[in-house]
């Protein structure tokens, strides 16, 4: 069973969840990576692979173990104990160090720390290294108090109509008639007697007094490229709730409808991109994003894609690529997710990506893409300019590499051979450059990174 885990690991290759060496002889390599491992999500390390995956072997003892276990736990503050283990593949053996996320973040080695990045171990920078000491004190900006603020500064019919909601969607037990600061204290939203950030930018009359970065550029531009002059532009301000419903609007405003067949004889029409999708990627940003910055979350509609750009990264320790797999609810500000469940905005089930994807899917669009742009998420719903008239012209080949488009977003030469795996390279060359040709693809990157996307 070990020998078998041991070639499926090595088969997947160096990742940010695994590191090969060829022996102890590179332990200060090794160590490097183990307090990557630990501010990251945990990995293992193997001594005795060579860094292509070939098992070398590797000798072992029982001192050679205590060693290792003693130069990791000298070396790299705060002290961690790794999980040591010794497999053994055709007779060669492999010694296996295991370590889990750490939950005392940040470690360092040797004065020094360092996160996961790929394969690699690169030093982690000094911004993003003291927000990492701030998460482990469990800061969150939006629970901290709003310098200023007083009882003046809320809108209580904001907060009657809240209440009034949560009841209804959540059977939130405060009467819509309240109190404010009775009703503000059952929401957790003053510290000491006093308003927090989160109970000024929900409920504020005048957020923006305060916070000027909490607000919502939405444009509309001609063509595909962000240039002036736009064809429409708003900028939407006041309470983060009506930031949702407002942004949304603007949007739908200006997502084209089509017109599609549903089994019947009449035509029905909906949206280029399904509503409910960009609503929740809407719902994300405004609840999400990180409001130490000082930037807006923007809307930008173009004639070929609509993106969302938050405002920050996403928050430790998830991934662009956990956004699309099951993955737990990691909230940056905890207050503000709690009242938007209230009032069913949001479920704290981790799925809101998820859904998006789905949904765009079903529709027969490609998966939105999810990145993080200039230290930005930023998710970006696209459509296709081919028509069913021009894939019915393609051959069963390209029809099958636009179908692999539409599902993953990208596809490299290594796919097409997979789809396509009785047919020469050179042809699969000449179909895609037919492709490219008819624009209907394009080519990106260079070298190994060379790959396809739908034009």
């Amino acid at each position: 069973m070990d020998e078998e885990r041991l070639r499926k690991m090595i088969i997947k290759g160096e990742s940010e969840l695994a590191e090969f060496k060829k022996s102890t002889s590179q332990m200060e390599r090794a160590l490097k990576a183990i307090c990557a491992f630990l501010n990251h999500k945990g990995g293992v390390v193997y001594l005795g692979v060579s860094d292509k995956g070939k098992i070398i072997g590797q000798d072992v003892s029982d001192s050679t173990l205590k060693s290792i276990s003693q130069k990791i736990r000298q070396k790299i503050k705060p002290e961690v104990c790794p999980e040591i283990s010794v497999l053994e593949s055709d007779g060669k053996k492999v010694i296996e160090v295991k370590v889990a996320e750490g939950t005392k973040k940040p470690y360092y080695l040797d004065g020094i720390a360092y996160k996961r990045a790929g394969s690699e171990s690169p030093v982690i920078a000094p911004d993003e290294l003291e927000n990492t000491i701030l998460n482990r004190k469990k800061r969150y900006w939006d629970s901290e108090v709003c310098d200023g603020a007083t009882l003046k500064d809320i809108d209580e019919e904001k907060v009657e109509w809240y209440l009034r909601k949560a009841k209804y969607e959540r059977n939130f037990d405060v009467e819509p008639e309240t109190p404010v600061i009775e009703a503000l204290k059952r929401l957790e939203l003053m510290k000491n007697s006093k308003l927090t950030n989160a109970a000024v930018l929900l409920f504020g009359r005048r957020p923006q007094k305060f916070f000027l970065q909490a607000e919502i550029r939405c444009a509309r531009f001609k063509g595909t490229e962000p240039v002036k002059p736009f064809l429409d532009m708003k900028v939407f301000n006041g309470s983060i709730i009506n930031h949702v419903d407002k942004a949304l609007n603007f949007a739908l405003e200006h997502i084209p409808m089509k017109a599609y067949l549903a089994g019947k004889p009449e035509r029905e029409e909906k949206y280029e991109y399904p509503q409910d999708a960009i609503r929740e990627a809407i719902i994300n940003a405004v609840c999400h994003r990180d409001y130490e910055i000082p930037a807006n979350i923007q809307i930008r509609i173009f004639d070929d894609r609509t993106e969302i750009w938050g405002c920050g990264p996403l928050p430790e320790p998830l991934s662009l690529e956990d956004l699309k797999n099951k993955h737990n609810s990691v909230l940056r500000n905890p207050l503000i997710a709690r009242c938007f469940f209230l009032i069913k905005y949001v479920e704290q089930r981790g799925t809101g990506t998820n859904d998006i994807i789905s949904m765009c899917l079903e529709e027969g669009l490609p998966e939105p893409l999810f990145e993080e742009i200039a230290g930005n998420l930023v998710v970006t719903f696209r459509k296709y300019r081919i028509s069913d008239e021009d894939m019915a012209k393609l051959n069963e080949r390209q029809r099958n590499a636009i179908s692999f488009l539409k599902e993953y977003g990208k596809l490299t030469n290594k796919d097409f051979q997979k789809l396509c795996p009785t047919v020469t390279r050179e042809t699969l060359r000449k179909e895609l450059r037919d492709l490219i040709n008819k624009n209907i693809i394009i080519k990106k990157g260079a070298k190994r990174g060379i790959h396809y996307t739908l034009a």
